[in-house]
């Protein structure tokens, strides 16, 4: 199994010096951004697609920090209906290209969330269908837009022998195992199945060792993010409404593209997002790599660094921790900038 760590939360810092650290920290994966809501700083897609020399001395840097490039991530909203989601849903096409040239087998992205008809303007996520207009939203985001974009993903993929991975990420149309498998079965999938990051799990109450079970060989990839499920959540629940939108001049605002920003965080919130063994301890943890080795033993689990309260490599240095304890290998502490 590969433990590694997703190259965004050392966008700061030249790739060479992130690979550096990450390796000082015990780690021998790195997962790369390649598109989507974030811009692809770790990886120069022109030259890599054009150049062969390019590629050999690309993925020498991994070699030289004895990593291993294990996944190119372009999570985004393929199906966004504004222009903005053309370019996403391009980001995939591209990224299955570019993974193929370098020998990466994985690619990590969204399901994505279209209107709620074809004249929308702004996507719509629609996950309780009581009311019969609901159904057919639903019917009309299924049927009309997102079978049909990842039944030709799916082919993509698989004529270049690159798998993709859907995030199971509330607000995208595959959000949990029966979204996932329902995907797989319309597109009769062979190369688009679940990256488990149980982070979106745990607060809608879904166990994600379970999950694990449940989706058996749909599991491609794992990310290792943990959440904490706070007092205020026996009060309002964990659909927390309390986002708040963020000013473009404001230091906290992040775009997710096209007209798109990252909503401010709530203040009193229902479940936050903290680095791996903040949430959960290391016993949970090791059952969890268990499921997953169950399903691949050559897994690649990524750790994804949200948690707003530690820093930087702080927050890393922690989830490495946890999660090489939990892996029952041995950690270190050399993760400093070089």
């Amino acid at each position: 199994m590969f433990l590694g760590a997703y190259t965004a939360c050392l966008h700061d810092k030249p790739l060479p010096d992130a690979l550096r650290i990450m390796a000082g920290l015990g780690l021998d994966s790195a997962e790369v951004n390649s598109g989507g809501f974030l811009p692809a700083v770790h990886l120069p897609i022109a030259d890599l697609r054009s150049s062969e020399t390019a590629r050999s001395d690309y993925l020498g840097l991994f070699h030289e920090a004895g990593m291993t490039l294990t996944a190119l991530n372009c999570n985004g909203n393929p199906l966004d209906p504004d222009p903005e989601g053309e370019k996403q849903a391009q980001d995939i096409y591209t990224s299955i290209e570019v993974a193929a040239l370098l020998g990466v087998g994985r690619v990590v992205a969204m399901s994505g969330t279209p209107g709620s008809e074809p004249t929308s303007t702004l996507p719509v996520w629609n996950v309780v269908p009581w009311h019969s207009a609901f159904l057919r939203i639903q019917d009309y985001q299924w049927n009309e837009v997102a079978i049909p974009f990842w039944r030709k993903v799916q082919s993509f993929a698989a004529d270049h022998d690159v798998k993709v991975c859907l995030e199971m990420h509330p607000g995208n149309v595959v959000f949990n195992p029966r979204t996932m498998e329902r995907l797989a079965t319309e597109i009769g999938s062979t190369h688009v199945g679940a990256e488990m990051d149980p982070s979106h799990l745990f607060w809608q109450g879904i166990d994600p060792t379970e999950a694990v079970r449940s989706l058996g060989s749909l599991v491609f990839n794992a990310a290792a993010k943990d959440t904490r499920i706070n007092p205020l959540s026996k009060v309002n629940g964990n659909l927390d409404d309390s986002f708040t939108l963020v000013a473009p001049d404001d230091p906290q605002w992040l775009s997710l593209g096209g007209p798109h920003s990252l909503s401010g965080w709530p203040k009193s919130s229902s479940w936050d997002f903290v680095a791996v063994g903040r949430g959960h301890d290391v016993t949970w943890w090791t059952g969890f790599l268990q499921a997953l080795d169950e399903v691949d033993p050559d897994m690649a689990v990524n750790i994804e660094h949200e948690d707003r309260e530690l820093d930087q490599l702080e927050g890393l240095r922690y989830a490495a921790r946890t999660l090489l304890q939990a892996a029952g290998r041995t950690a270190t502490d050399e993760g400093e900038p070089a």
